[in-house]
């Protein structure tokens, strides 16, 4: 076989190799075990003696030569490859990106995150406690007894006889009174409180309070209705009024519920709230005699429920994308 005629007849096939595949396949059978190199090798066994080094060292030189060339070629097959894939997945920097929707705070933290920014205005400290509480700090600390009809177990998630879901904020006060140890008083507390409620359009077996505490000399009940009056108006607006229905807490004395008047003339009952009482007083160490309280606690579904004319409480938490998106506050 004339090798230089192999060599040309490998760079003619080669010029239509678009592939590695076929390029694999024309490499075998130049180099391959069966292919013509080998061939060529195995005639070398029939020359003579002193014409077979001169014959190998050709051979060789054409192998190393096939070897270069489908290299080369390889190299050109994946450059263009390379640039095929480049074009299909090639982006226009100039074209508009995509738009990602971003989500807000929930309307309910919302409404927690606007009352606590004015109640700090106020100079009062937010507090938080545990959600799983003992029947000491629930109850007794709040002048809840042992028979009191608040205490039953269908009322009130009990874990066990000592623990249970925390059905106000009002122990995270009792908590705040007992480590203030004697000192005034300035807080609220916000948070989910439990209920054995059935679920239905105005109730729901979990909610969220904002609970107030003030203790401190000379602490009236006018102090009380003028912080009330002005969260209401922050909330509702300016020309809103505030009545004072006398009630009953165990926790304060005098109690009484606080009705807002509404758009259409209505007076409509928002939260509860009092002076503490003597004796949540004395469990706190604090001396009757010598300060007074005032405490309220703020249903914050309720609030929403009256200014956003929310018709099923339900909706602050079956998460329906639809209902949320309406509070996103302009974005």
């Amino acid at each position: 076989m004339d090798l230089q005629h192999l060599i040309l007849q490998a760079k003619t096939q080669l010029e239509t190799i678009e592939n590695n595949n076929d390029l694999n396949n024309l490499k075998a059978q130049y180099l391959g075990k069966k292919g013509d190199i080998a061939s060529l090798m195995m005639t070398l066994k029939d020359l003579p003696n002193d014409e077979k080094p001169k014959v190998g060292k050709q051979i060789n030189e054409i192998k190393q030569q096939l070897e270069a060339m489908f290299e080369e070629k390889r190299s050109v097959i994946e450059q263009l490859e390379i640039q095929l894939k480049l074009s299909a997945e090639s982006i226009d920097v100039t074209l508009p990106g995509l738009q990602t929707e971003i989500g807000t705070s929930h309307l309910l933290q919302q409404i927690v995150e606007e009352l606590e920014a004015f109640f700090i205005g106020l100079g009062y400290e937010v507090k938080e406690g545990p959600e799983v509480e003992s029947d000491h700090y629930n109850f007794e600390m709040l002048n809840l007894p042992k028979d009191h009809p608040a205490r039953a177990m269908q009322d009130s998630f009990y874990i066990d006889p000592n623990r249970l879901l925390r059905t106000h904020t009002s122990p995270v006060q009792a908590r705040t009174m007992l480590e203030s140890a004697g000192e005034p008083i300035k807080i609220i507390c916000p948070g989910k409180v439990y209920r054995r409620d059935d679920d239905d359009q105005t109730h729901s077996h979990q909610f969220m309070q904002i609970e107030g505490l003030v203790i401190g000399e000379d602490i009236s009940m006018s102090d009380l209705k003028g912080t009330l009056l002005s969260v209401i108006r922050k909330f509702f607006g300016q020309d809103r009024e505030i009545r004072l229905r006398p009630s009953y807490f165990p926790f304060t004395e005098p109690s009484v519920e606080v009705d807002v008047h509404h758009e259409d003339g209505r007076w409509i009952e928002v939260l509860g709230a009092g002076m503490v009482h003597p004796n949540v007083l004395k469990m706190g160490g604090y001396d009757p005699d010598k300060v007074q309280g005032f405490a309220f606690g703020i249903g914050v579904e309720r609030l929403g429920i009256l200014k956003y004319k929310i018709d099923d409480i339900r909706q602050f938490y079956t998460n329906d994308i639809r209902f949320l998106k309406q509070f996103k506050g302009g974005r």
